[in-house]
């Protein structure tokens, strides 16, 4: 026990006399530079992306939730609750991803099934001369709500992109000598068109 105390003091004393070295600075022209602000936007887009798929999951399951809670309500029609059922299974399958989205038919395709599925919920949740379940107008509400954010989420994720892909192009040179994954990356697809 005597031994492992002075041994524990000098690495307690070595470690603080670590932490008043200045790091070595480094050149912000380096390909090392580069890499490290390169790994830090990509990091910034994922997150946006990570996020923006996290609300659209979020959307899917209340969905789902609704769904249930009108099957257990007297008078709806089942059928009908079946087909809005397998369109809403049927969304995370069609949804696109960062590289696919590169084709703007694909987020068209997956909006448009989207928008029609909830068109015909709300139609069905919320009906004019009815009352729904408290359960049911809360759920649907959320689903409105989050649904309202699509367009904020698909700006930050383009403005985050937009940052990575201006980096990438200016610093082209640096990153290419890095070799590896940032010999071969590309600019990443926007949801904002090209005018």
């Amino acid at each position: 026990m005597r031994k492992i105390l002075p041994l524990a003091l000098l690495l307690l004393l070595a470690g603080l006399d670590a932490c008043n070295r200045t790091p070595k600075a480094v050149d912000p022209a380096s390909p090392q530079a580069a890499k490290v602000q390169l790994d830090v936007l990509r990091d910034t887009v994922d997150a946006r992306w990570a996020e923006m798929i996290a609300s659209d999951d979020a959307k899917v399951t209340a969905t789902k939730q609704v769904l249930r809670e009108l099957e257990l309500q007297p008078g709806t029609d089942r059928a009908q609750l079946q087909q809005l059922a397998h369109a809403n299974d049927r969304l995370k399958r069609i949804r696109y991803d960062q590289q696919s989205m590169a084709a703007s038919d694909k987020i068209d395709a997956y909006d448009s099934a989207q928008d029609s599925l909830l068109h015909v919920l709300y139609t069905v949740a919320l009906p004019n001369n009815g009352q729904p379940t408290e359960g049911v107008k809360t759920l649907t509400q959320e689903i409105q709500d989050t649904d309202n954010q699509v367009v904020g989420f698909r700006v930050r994720y383009d403005q985050a992109a937009k940052q990575f892909n201006n980096y990438l192009q200016l610093h082209q040179e640096e990153i290419s000598s890095l070799g590896g994954k940032y010999s071969k990356l590309q600019p990443l697809p926007l949801f904002e068109l090209k005018q």
